[in-house]
């Protein structure tokens, strides 16, 4: 399992020379400066990856640009209106490009309007580490009396409305304002920004659009681009939506196995595969993560690996950004259904056997509590968590058969 790390560029406040000393061998980047939709071209590959290979003495870092996260996907695109065929043009080309350049693996997703949503960015835990949260009523709060969306009160029952509403009544000016933008932060590092009345804008034009015309829509996506993956070596994984229920009154298409397979069969090439991500499918408690990795390894191009605590038994419910080895998912069994994964590729020949994987989010601990780093991506938290991961993977590998 190669071990990468998420760095948003010259910006970061996590260096690449920080990246060095926590000993990972490759980096997952983007060009988060290109706008949606616009071709990326040669001379800014070339550029980030000469930013990902030099310290900040001038010296080789020795660290390659391993994989795009994300080559983001437009929302023409995903609604199949406006600029959306020139835009899956330039996405080829782009393909092309990252190709021409040596990178293989391309990490996006199609979830509609915001890439992820959390409630709190920086929740204080009994420890005195902060992480990230998504709590329903604060949600449901926001929805109902922020954002004031059509329709948002038949998503709640009863119960949750006025739950929502005694919380939003109890809230500061400056709570409500703090949680309008935490929900809309979406992806750190993007080229755009969302305000609330973009946020309406944009859940308005989903009001014809159903989890069955968008996964078609992915579907006439993944037709046009993954034969051009295929062709030129590339993998293509998607990641799932985060978190994997729908919201604001948005289509989910990428949230279960079930739903994972009937886009793998109807697009049925190797190039057009997964991003397993740990922490986004596990916040649902009918995702099974272990026995996904059994059944759909064959197209995992990409681990995710973090977890998450449900507040609830419930399908929709409150979470937050646990430990990497505590919160609800056995990542013991994860990982050693991976390196089973791995057993079989070496076996098969794959040039692809080894999963590249990072430690994905974290939460922020010592140091990390005052250089405020993108949310989520602390430097220590993700030490921390990337040598737990370490350590499995470790214990799982010793006294295995070596091929």
């Amino acid at each position: 399992m190669k071990q990468t790390w998420r760095w948003f560029g010259p910006k970061d406040l996590v260096s690449i020379d920080d990246t060095r000393q926590a000993g990972v061998t490759g980096i997952v980047s983007s060009l988060h400066h290109v706008a949606t939709g616009a071709v990326w071209s040669p001379d800014e590959i070339a550029a980030r990856q000469s930013d990902i290979a030099t310290m900040k003495d001038g010296s080789p870092s020795g660290i390659a640009w391993d994989v795009v996260e994300s080559l983001p996907v437009s929302e023409d695109i995903k609604k199949q209106t406006g600029q959306w065929r020139d835009h899956i043009e330039a996405y080829k080309q782009s393909l092309h490009n990252l190709a021409d350049a040596g990178l293989s693996v391309i990490c996006y997703n199609f979830m509609p309007v915001l890439d992820w949503t959390r409630t709190d960015l920086a929740w204080v835990r009994p420890s005195g580490a902060t992480c990230m949260r998504f709590d329903l009523v604060d949600f449901a709060a926001f929805d109902l009396h922020v954002l004031k969306r059509d329709g948002a009160a038949d998503d709640f029952d009863d119960t949750l409305r006025d739950e929502a509403t005694a919380r939003f009544e109890a809230m500061s000016e400056a709570h409500r304002e703090d949680l309008a933008k935490n929900v809309v932060f979406g992806l750190p590092g993007a080229a755009e920004s969302f305000t609330l009345d973009d946020v309406r804008r944009h859940v308005a034009e989903y009001s014809a659009i159903d989890e069955d015309r968008l996964r078609r829509h992915l579907i006439d996506f993944l037709e046009e681009v993954a034969p051009v993956a295929q062709a030129r070596g590339l993998r293509l994984c998607c990641h799932p939506d985060d978190p994997p229920v729908p919201l604001l009154g948005l289509p989910r298409i990428m949230s279960t196995e079930a739903q994972y397979r009937k886009v793998m069969q109807a697009v049925d090439l190797p190039a057009n595969g997964i991003t397993l991500c740990s922490g986004s499918l596990g916040a649902r408690s009918d995702n099974d993560l272990p026995g996904m990795m059994e059944r759909l390894g064959d197209r995992v191009h990409f681990l995710h690996l973090r977890n998450v605590k449900r507040e609830s038994d419930a399908l929709f419910g409150s979470f937050f950004e646990d430990e990497h080895l505590e919160g609800d998912t056995d990542m013991v069994a994860l990982i050693a259904a991976a390196l089973n994964e791995e057993d079989k590729r070496r076996a098969q020949g794959r040039d692809d056997w080894s999963i590249p994987f990072r430690p994905d989010h974290g939460q922020d601990i010592l140091d990390d509590l005052h250089r405020k780093a993108q949310p989520g991506y602390p430097a220590i938290g993700r030490l921390k968590g990337l040598a737990e991961l370490r350590g499995v993977i470790a214990g799982l590998q010793h006294g295995r058969p070596q091929t």
